[in-house]
Parts: structure tokens; sequence; C-alpha cells
């Protein structure tokens, strides 16, 4: 057997004075981790002695240095953290020793690296600052049982090497510049908002790409490090990838910003923005719908404004879910696993060093999550995942759903967004100057901010209620009754009682706060009366919805007047360069000027859209609309192929839709209220308009129903069905799996966007704010958004913005506007044509819709809207105000 490290040579088998020496003597962290490994092998008496670095996927592991293996396998020996018995200790996170590699089930060869002559194993992970750097591995060629002072003295020597790894893998990584840059700009979701960027992956493999989701972690990590370079030399990637790196850098350390010159007093305690979901990219799924999607806009413009923000979410494991529909066309749906090694997320670290980890008692017992950080752009995104040791089983899968469970997961689930959320800022160091909860899901944080002043200053309940309001901004996104949470007061005292200890108040006190009568104990907690009641500033998403929301609460300020409710709005906008197709964004660099992008949120931005040429404005439309039918195509292939479909079928699905029709796109949540079978209504005369011969129409469906609406899968259904129709069949095609990515394809290429809601129940509404930017127009109820956006010439309308107590008589009444706007405005003037072929109506009202809404519904100014209202004001920034007398 090999001799073993004695214990009278106990003595540490690597001290900090000698990794410091061998770093002197090495001329870069490579040559001192070869230094380092052969120390070790000869203290440790071992025939081999190894190390692996994690690759930028942290999904990976390679071989760095080593004394024992063949030294070709350097930077070339590769494994998943799901083999072998190196893997093991990447995924364990623990120390392995095996005394013969060949009887464990995790032992892996790897050829041509010349291990088969060792049996012996001992690895140890190394670990940097709280995070996993790679594994330290000494192999022997006989059989050894490592003793458990041997294994606590390799530990110690890979806590002196950690840092050595950790700047091997920033500075060298062992792959080249290219691949290095590549792993950086995909590492920051920048990316997902930068066409240069998002074509420069694209072009390493475009099949892949679009089958991986459009994810670029997936794409680097999957391709071999000598794959990548050969791919960047054979496509002259290089120039490309470093204009791109240095853009990004010069976008990340940029110090002239709107931000700087209007936002100064949030860089030292910034605003923490928390919401239940956040839309960024269809590859991170942590997202259903326009909630999520405007959180999405919202931090990302942030970022591009340099507005001190910090995003506050969950981790969902599994999303929402994957749509299926079967043969009838009802939904199914389906929960994936999501790898959170192929996503751009690194644990979170402490003011200690540690990865953050947070706990919150409940009169059950506590409820623990680990929080991951997201890079986006120049603003972190936290998100809380239960799935930690020491949770009970329920509370294991508690984050694994987004909207998933009932009520008791719901709570769990907001509990941790709101209480564990502040409490990782603060583990963090973070101490957010204004607190905005989007929509009432957070609304918990507040009791913790207030717990939290009561122990910074020494002050009473009373005190810390009456002062943390001041920092709290409440945004309100639903008129639905259903879309505001409400809890029993059992589940609240449950979840908060150890919190209410703490605050010092009775449990009627606490749940007062929930009610919008304290004295009626048949009430149950409503999430929105907390975020009301608990913050000095509260806002609704659009116009028409202020004035429904200031109805709907008016009960919560007695002696009131409804126009004098404190509810106000900031209309919402959608992120620019997130949503615009490069073709259209390369039309507007050559007609709006130099800068453009950054001055998006003003109104003189889009006024030269006036001047842009007819023909190239129709022809880069007609580009677009050809990719959107494409894409359509694929996918309606595709769906039909998995449900085994007759080839006649499929047939027919690859040439479905034409380019020369009049394309109309709905997509959004299939809730009843959004009436997506209002066009249904009359079933001869929608076959007359999509079987014109000279004139004819198309329709583009896509969007989910929530698991439990029974009423909102039925629309679906019937919705889906069309596609079985004889008579307008290929004129209707469902989109199935409605995400980000769908999303995209539909509002850059349709003609018309259809949004027929019961109003006054679409509180803003933002995709066709969206279609907006690419040119499209608006045919749309006076609802949302829409109520302040149409000026009679700049898209259409359904109806005059009246409703009917009665809703048959509404929804019929606005059925047939519906009909009436489409044969007697829309059609004939998307095919009235001059002798060049120009719908000249058409295109003027396009231009006309960009110039006059492209500025106003637009994130940026969204987000200056709240920074300039809300959050300054709400941190004490303001430079004057006079309160008048009452």
């Amino acid at each position: 057997m090999t001799q073993s490290f004695e214990a009278a040579d106990a003595s540490p088998v690597l001290t900090v004075e000698e990794v410091r020496h061998l770093a002197e003597d090495g001329s870069k962290p490579a040559d001192t981790l070869m230094n380092v490994v052969a120390l070790i092998a000869t203290r440790f008496k071992t025939d081999v002695c190894s190390t692996y670095l994690l690759e930028p996927d942290r999904s990976n592991l390679v071989l760095a240095a080593t004394l024992g293996l063949h030294p070709r396998c350097i930077g070339t020996l590769r494994m998943p953290l799901n083999e072998g018995l190196v893997g093991l200790v990447a995924e364990q996170v623990l120390p392995v020793a095996v005394d013969d590699v060949r009887k464990h089930s995790r032992f892996k060869y790897f050829k041509d690296s010349g291990e088969e002559e060792y049996h012996s194993f001992l690895g140890v992970p190394l670990i940097d600052r709280g995070i996993l750097q790679g594994v330290l591995v000494v192999q022997t060629k006989d059989s050894r049982i490592f003793r458990e002072d041997e294994i606590r003295l390799l530990v110690e020597a890979a806590n002196r090497v950690a840092p050595v790894v950790s700047e091997a893998r920033t500075l060298d990584r062992f792959i080249g510049p290219a691949q290095e840059r590549l792993w950086s700009l995909a590492r920051n979701i920048w990316w997902s908002w930068d066409h240069d960027c998002i074509s420069l992956f694209r072009d390493l493999n475009p099949t892949r790409w679009r089958q991986l989701n459009q994810n670029p972690i997936s794409l680097l990590g999957e391709i071999p490090l000598e794959e990548i370079e050969r791919r960047a030399t054979e496509l002259v990637l290089h120039s490309r990838i470093n204009y791109v790196y240095r853009r990004q850098q010069e976008y990340l350390h940029a110090d002239r910003t709107w931000g700087a010159n209007h936002a100064g007093v949030l860089r030292p305690r910034p605003v923490a923005y928390f919401s239940a979901e956040f839309g960024l990219h269809e590859s991170l799924p942590i997202y259903s719908g326009g909630l999520g999607v405007l959180a999405g806009d919202h931090i990302k413009s942030a970022s591009d404004l340099d507005i001190p923000l910090i995003g506050v979410g969950l981790f969902y494991g599994q999303g929402y879910f994957l749509q299926r529909l079967d043969k009838t066309g009802w939904q199914q749906e389906e929960y994936l696993q999501t790898d959170v090694n192929q996503l751009p997320m690194q644990p979170a670290i402490g003011q200690n060093g540690e990865p953050v980890v947070v706990e919150i008692k409940t009169r059950s017992g506590f409820i623990r999550a680990k929080v991951w950080q997201v890079k986006v752009g120049r603003c972190d995104l936290l998100l809380l995942d239960s799935n930690v040791m020491g949770n009970a089983p329920e509370d294991l899968e508690l984050t694994s759903r987004l909207y998933g469970g009932d009520g008791r997961t719901r709570i769990r689930q907001e509990l941790l967004l709101g209480v564990g959320g502040f409490r990782a800022l603060k583990a963090m160091g973070i101490s957010p100057g204004v607190l905005h909860l989007n929509e009432g899901h957070s609304g918990f944080a507040v009791f913790e901010a207030i717990r939290n002043r009561m122990q910074e200053e020494g002050v009473d309940f009373n005190t810390a209620v009456s002062t943390v309001p001041r920092e709290v901004i409440f945004t309100t996104h639903t008129p639905v009754p259903a879309g505001h949470d409400r809890f029993s007061s059992d589940l609240i005292e449950e979840h908060l009682g150890d919190l209410r200890d703490e605050l010092g108040i009775s449990r009627e006190e606490l749940i007062g706060f929930g009610r919008e009568n304290r004295s009626d104990h048949d009430e149950q907690f409503c999430m929105t009366v907390l975020g009301l009641k608990l913050s000095r500033r509260a806002n609704a998403v659009s116009s028409l919805h202020g004035e429904v929301s200031r109805s709907m609460w008016k009960n919560l300020y007695p002696g009131k007047s409804e126009d004098a409710v404190p509810i106000g709005h900031i209309t919402n906008g959608v992120h620019v360069p997130s949503w615009l197709a490069p073709q259209m964004c390369r039309l507007y660099d050559r007609h709006l000027g130099v800068g453009w992008h950054n001055q998006s949120g003003a109104a003189r931005t889009w006024q030269d859209i006036e001047n842009v040429d007819d023909g190239e404005l129709w022809e880069t439309h007609l580009s677009l609309k050809s990719q959107l039918l494409d894409f359509v195509r694929q996918r309606a292939w595709e769906q039909a192929k998995r449900r085994a479909e007759p080839d006649e079928t499929l047939y027919r699905l690859s040439k479905v839709l034409s380019p020369d029709a009049l394309t109309i796109g709905f997509a959004r949540r299939f809730a009843t209220y959004k009436r997506a079978n209002l066009v249904l209504a009359d079933m001869q005369r929608l076959a007359s308009m999509v079987n014109d011969p000279k004139r004819p129409v198309q329709f583009l469906f896509a969007g989910k129903a929530h698991p439990h609406d029974e009423p909102g899968k039925a629309v679906l259904q019937q919705i889906a069905r069309m596609m079985r129709d004889s008579d307008v069949g290929d004129r209707f095609v469902f989109v199935e799996d409605y995400d980000i990515n769908v999303g995209r394809h539909l509002v850059q290429g349709v003609d018309v966007w259809l949004n027929n809601p019961r109003r006054p129940l679409e509180a803003s509404g933002t995709s066709g704010q969206k279609v907006v930017l690419n040119g499209g127009l608006n045919l749309s109820v006076l609802d949302g958004w829409w109520a302040e956006a149409y000026d009679g010439l700049n898209g259409f309308a359904i109806g005059r913005g009246r409703t009917h107590s009665n809703l048959d008589v509404h929804d019929n009444r606005d059925g047939e506007d519906l009909y009436r706007v489409l044969r007697d405005e829309l059609i004939p003037l998307y095919y009235h044509r001059d002798r060049d072929g120009l719908p000249r109506g058409w295109i003027k009202r396009m231009k006309r819709t960009i110039r006059t809404l492209g500025w106003r519904f637009n994130a940026d100014r969204m987000v200056m809207d709240y920074t300039q209202k809300c959050y300054i004001p709400a941190a004490g920034g303001t430079s004057s105000e006079i309160k008048s007398p009452c």
C-alpha cells in the first residue's frame, strides 16, 4: 500500500506564505497551480495531485493543473458535474474519499488521462468567499484509506489554494479571450436587449440557439472550447466579440447618465423593487404574463437610466407551466425542472463573505431560503429559493411553481418574498431607501421594515409605523376582485405571529392592517389593503385604472370624496430595446438621429419618423411579417407533429397563412373577461371576412389559461378548434406555450393587434404598446392604456368607452362594433393601394402611432415618472416642497 501521510507530519500541507511565494515565482495563476499541485503531491505522499476548475457555465469541470495525469489533458479533460467522482465532490460540495475507485458507483474512466493505474481517490472542494471554484484531488496507485486527519489537512490546503484558483478562473479560465468575453456577455442579461450581442450568439450555431430557447449559457456550455474558437475564426467573429464586449463595459461603467444627474440621492440607499415575478427573457422562466414582463421591463429601463434599483423576487424551479393542447384543443399543463446551472445566476454573498441564507420563524416552524443574484445590466435581481437543506418537505417545494398550490402555499411564498426578501437585502449590507411593492404579494416586507426600524432606532411600533410608510410606494395592477390575495386570520397568525410578537402588537391590530373594516372579524386579510395602508404613495397603472381603483378602495378613506382618494396613476410602458425588431431599430438608426436610444422617452425623439419614405417603412414591416408567418407555420407544424396528426394536416399547416392577407394578432392570458372569443360571435360574418378572395383576413392567437380556470380553458379550446373548422381553418392558427419569445414574434410582425377586454377590467395592458414600436396598429376597446392613447388617427377603437350593467348587452354591443370597425374602417384602409402598391393611408397611421405613442408608452418614461414623482420624494431628495394649509 502507498505510504500514508503520518500524524507526526500533521503540520499544514501548505502554508499561506508558501502559496504567496509560489504565486510570486509563477508568471501567471496557471503556473502557480502547477507549482501547488507538485508541492501537495510531495507533502501528501501521493502519486497524483490535480486541480479541476469550474467552467463559466458552472455545470462542467476542466482539468487545470496536474502532477501524475497526462499533461496533454490540461484544458481538454472536461466533465459534467453529474459524472465521475470529481463531479460528485463539486455536486455535494463535500470531501469524497474512496480507497478503490472501481468499486464506487460514480467511478468513470476518462480515456487518455492515464488514470487507469490509480486506485485511491480523495477530492475536496475549492471554495473562495463562499463560492465553489473547483476541486482539488489526490490519487494513489495502491488502495489507501484516507484518515480523518488527512482529509482535514487537505481541506485546509484547499482553502489556502482557493484564492489562486479563483484568480485563475477570472484571469485565465484556461480558455482564450474570445471565450472569456462571450461568457462575460452571457452572464449579464444585458445581452438580451442588445441586437448585436444576440446575433453574435445566434451565429455560433443558429439551429441550437433556437432549440435551446435562445439561452447563451446553454449554448456555450455544450460547445467544446476548441469548437468555439474554430467557429469564431471561420465566421470572423473576433472583432464582433470585442466590439460588443467593449460596448457592454462602456455601458456598465458610464457615469454621465440620467440617473447620475437626477437620482443621486438613491445611490447610498437604493430602491428595493419587490415583485412576485420578473419576465426578463424566455430562457429565465420565472414569469407567467403581464405583471412579470412589466417588472422585467421596469428593471431593464432602471438599468438603462442608471437608477439605483435592486429587484427582489422568487426563483421558481419549475416556472409557470409548459402548455400543450390535446387533439380536442383542451389545455394540458406540464411542469419541467429548470437547471440552475444553465441560468445566469450566482449565489448572493453576504457581508460575512458567505452565501446568503434567510430564515423566517413561524408558529409552525422555520422557512429557509438561499438567495440567487442575477445581473440585469447595471441593476441586480435577487431571487429567493426555498429548495435548501433544513426546510420541511412542504417548503422544499415552496418556490417550485409560480402561482401554484393553495392559500397556504401562497401566503408562505409571499412571506418569503416580503420578509425574506428584506432580510436578504440586509444580509448583503443593503439598506434600501425606498420600498416599491409591485402588487400586494410583497406587502409583508413593510412589517419587516418596521421591525428593522424599531430595532435600529430603539423606537416603538407606533413611531416606526408612522415613518416607514413614507418610504413605501405601492402599485396596484388589477381591478378584478379575484386578483387581490386574501387570507384567513388563522393563516395570518400562523405565519406572522412570531413577527407580530417582535412588533409588540396584538393579533387584532396586525390583522386590522389587512381589513377595510378593522372591526369586521369575518373579513379576510387582503394584501392590497395592507399595501394601501402602509404606503404613502400608491398608484394605478393607467388613468382609467386610477379612477377604477379610487372607486374600489374609497371605503379605506372615510370622509374623503372618491376624487380625493390618494391613489394616483403612472401608466405602464415597455422597454424599447427588448421589443423592437432589429430591422426597425436599423430604420430608426438611419432616421431618428444618433443617440435616439438614450432619448426614447422624449417626444421630440420620434418626430422625424414622418420623414421616412413610405416604401422603406412598408418593406421593413413586410419583412417582419414574413418572419412571423414562417415562425407560426413552424410552430403549428411541430404542434401537430407531436399530436401525431395525419400527414395531410402537417402539409396543410406547413403552407398555412398568406403574406398578402391582413394579419390580426391576439395574445394574452385567457381569462374570460379578456373575451378572446368575441370575434367568434357571428361565424357567418367572420367566414365572409376571412374567405374574401380580394381582401382576406387571418388571425393568430396565443395565450395560457390558469391551470384552475376551467371557463378560461373552455374559451381557449373554442379558439383552438377554429384551426379544424373547414370554413375558416386556414385563416386561424393558435400558437402553443405563449412566452416572451412567441410574444416577441407576434408584436413585431402583425398588421393589427386585437384587444377586447370587458371595460374597465383591463388595468393597463402593454402588449399593444410593443406593437406600436414595430409599426403595427391597435384595434382595441377603450380600456387601460388605449383609453388615453387613442386619438382617432393612430389606430382603431372598439366602442365609445361606454359600459352596460347587463353583461350580455355589453358584450353584444362590443361584438357588433368590432365587426363594424373591421368591415367599414380597418379592412378597406389596409387594402386601399396606390399605383406603387402601397397602402398610403395605412402607412400614415403607422407613422402617427409611432410618433405619438412611442415616447409616451415607453418604460424609460415610466421609470422616470416613478423616480421623479415617487422614489426621490420617498427618499427625501426633493429640493423644494410647500404644503398647502387644509
